[in-house]
């Protein structure tokens, strides 16, 4: 049994279900003699891992025929990039929404390529909310419009999806939110993001894309960039991250078998209501989230007095509580509670906080 409740943004906590199969599996995967790790990506032994975990997280997320799915490298950083460049299709434009550090990054990104019109954007307060919609002020000329689903670092969430107008498609980097919540895969030009928050190991970034959205990179990509030259060879340019996708596969069935994706929805919002009703009870801790914009997968939360961290990390520890301080670029705590995270890490981590509270309060 687990010794330990992992609360780290990522590399993130697997099911431990899925890493006794790994484990079980290291030497000899169904009865090949071989590991995993030292397939050929070209034998039929790993092709069909391949396949199988394309056609799981199809079904899970109801992803459409006439959508690619790209199992890729680089992290969601890397597609800040490479979006732009298959997307603009001779456009000079596209719009984003800035939400926090993820999506400052992306834009940044974006700008090397194409003008940026930001439609609208929440530092006003320190990223503590998701703009009205009502208030975005978008170019009509723009090749796509980009949100990040959920900021990690802040804990900002949409918890509601962002009409297009007219043909422009919308884009959204969901790595801290894929396979959390059912989502309607049409209402998206292309959807990504890093697997090692709710997916599997760092290494496997996923990109579902519209078919009609790619071969339109312009002369001079660089042939790993363009997204029709991925599609056409199923991700295999060149080796692909080959046992990180196996172990996304595993994860895929894994929320197979709890119900899928609409039960693994409920477990987690179990388990966000758990946390955020006790923050909310106590003036000694503080989540700065509006609550209509709060995230499910990633809780900030600030003590009442800041000395007291570091003893709250080194009680954390002593529990078996890890990875719970905040991104330093905003300090504080941060309990990430992505799929994997059972409810009793949850449960572990409340009860601590009172305890705490109790002795400093």
């Amino acid at each position: 049994m687990r010794k330990v409740f992992n609360f780290s943004a990522g590399p993130a906590v697997l099911p431990e279900e899925v890493l006794r199969q790994a484990a079980d599996e290291m030497l000899d995967w169904h009865g090949s003699g071989q590991s995993v790790m030292e397939m050929s990506h070209r034998g039929k032994e790993y092709m069909s891992i391949h396949a199988q975990a394309e056609a799981d997280m199809r079904e899970l997320m109801g992803i459409p025929s006439n959508y690619k799915v790209l199992f890729l490298q680089g992290g969601a950083t890397l597609q800040f990039a490479q979006i732009p460049i298959n997307l603009l299709r001779g456009k000079t434009s596209a719009d984003y929404v800035n939400t926090g550090e993820w999506s400052k990054k992306a834009i940044k990104e974006a700008k090397l390529f194409c003008k940026v019109n930001i439609a609208a954007s929440s530092e006003d307060r320190s990223f503590t909310y998701v703009p009205a919609q009502g208030d975005w002020k978008r170019d009509p000329d723009a090749a796509y419009l980009h949100f990040c689903s959920n900021e990690t670092i802040g804990g900002v969430e949409f918890n509601w999806v962002p009409d297009t107008v007219g043909d422009v498609p919308l884009v959204a980097d969901v790595s801290s939110t894929f396979l959390s919540r059912p989502v309607d895969v049409a209402r998206y030009g292309l959807i990504y993001g890093g697997a090692q928050k709710n997916i599997g190991p760092a290494g496997l970034t996923i990109v579902i894309v519209r078919e009609d959205l790619i071969g339109h990179a312009p002369a001079g990509t660089p042939t790993m960039l363009d997204y029709k030259a991925q599609a056409d060879n199923d991700s295999m340019l060149n080796t692909p991250p080959t046992y990180a996708v196996y172990v996304a596969g595993l994860v895929f069935q894994w929320i197979k078998r709890q119900g899928g994706v609409a039960a693994i929805e409920k477990r987690n919002l179990e388990k966000a209501q758990l946390l955020y009703d006790y923050l909310d009870t106590t003036e000694f801790y503080r989540n700065p989230v509006t609550r209509a914009d709060r995230s499910r997968m990633n809780v900030p939360f600030t003590l009442k007095d800041s000395a007291l961290d570091d003893a709250f990390l080194k009680g954390a520890q002593q529990r078996s509580m890890l990875q719970l301080k905040g991104h330093r670029s905003v300090g504080g705590m941060r309990a990430s509670i992505y799929n994997a995270m059972p409810i009793e890490g949850v449960r572990a981590l409340v009860d601590y906080m009172r305890e705490f509270e109790k002795q400093h309060g």
